[in-house]
């Protein structure tokens, strides 16, 4: 069979990652907001530069990768964001998270996000900004997390196979020198709480002052394929908790009837 297959083992924690990871965790890096420096692309990957260099060589043969206009920092290329254009059809979950993220945003007046899992990670990919005057700002569209990290991210995590759960917090761990409150306990416990409330909630873990609640998002079959999260100031947050939490899983709930896209 090949390694490629669908059913194929999660990698495990200190496992040297094959050919195919190093390129695809390079491809996740580029996309970012801004150009990357080399440096910053190979910290962020765990390759050396030099093994960095030259997938980002080879990838701007092909078209996938580009210099910026310094030449000092990459950026993605038209291949890639070619793909990225194909990935993001009318139908996608996007559009149909779309209206969600409106109403939640006029509810609440904060922040609301839409989040994906991408590998080991949590990629925002939708977000509605509220009229709230203070606004959590620092995640951006494009912007990644480890799962486990932020409401979205978590919920991502939380209701996935218990053997998937340790596999990917043996990777996980690795990544949590940004987040020092953090460690294999906290994400466990986390998790822990959110399957007991049914949603999740975090409070000055990520960011000072800052929280978030989360929920799942579903497809058919049951298997988690989104996360819907609302991130606001902790004092807003344990306001409003239950009735928070309420309307996110509303909204999670309408998304999954309206058939989420697999």
């Amino acid at each position: 069979m090949s390694p490629l297959a669908d059913d194929a083992p999660p990698a495990t924690a200190g496992a040297e990652p094959n050919a195919v990871q190093k390129v695809c965790a390079v491809m996740r890096a580029l996309a970012a907001p801004a150009p990357r420096r080399l440096t910053d692309l190979a910290a962020e990957t765990g390759l050396n530069k030099v093994t960095a260099l030259r997938i980002l060589d080879t990838l701007a043969q092909e078209g996938f990768a580009a210099r910026a206009g310094d030449g000092r920092r990459w950026r993605p290329g038209p291949e890639l964001m070619a793909l990225a254009a194909s990935a993001g059809r009318p139908d996608d979950l996007r559009a149909l998270a779309r209206p969600s993220l409106m109403r939640l945003a006029e509810l609440s007046g904060d922040t609301v996000l839409l989040s994906v899992r991408s590998g080991v990670e949590a990629v925002c990919v939708e977000r509605e900004i509220g009229a709230y005057p203070i606004r959590a700002n620092y995640l951006d569209i494009g912007s990644r997390r480890p799962l486990g990290v932020g409401a979205g991210a978590m919920a991502l995590l939380a209701w996935l196979p218990d053997r998937e759960i340790e596999a990917v917090l043996g990777i996980v761990v690795q990544r949590l020198g940004p987040y020092p409150r953090l460690g294999r306990a906290e994400i466990r416990a986390g998790i822990a709480e959110a399957r007991a409330r049914g949603h999740v909630v975090l409070l000055d873990q990520v960011v000072d002052t800052m929280g978030a609640i989360g929920v799942p998002v579903r497809d058919e079959t049951g298997r988690t394929v989104a996360a819907l999260s609302l991130a606001a100031l902790t004092t807003r947050i344990r306001a409003r908790e239950a009735e928070l939490a309420e309307a996110l899983r509303r909204e999670a709930d309408l998304m999954e009837r309206e058939r989420i896209p697999g």
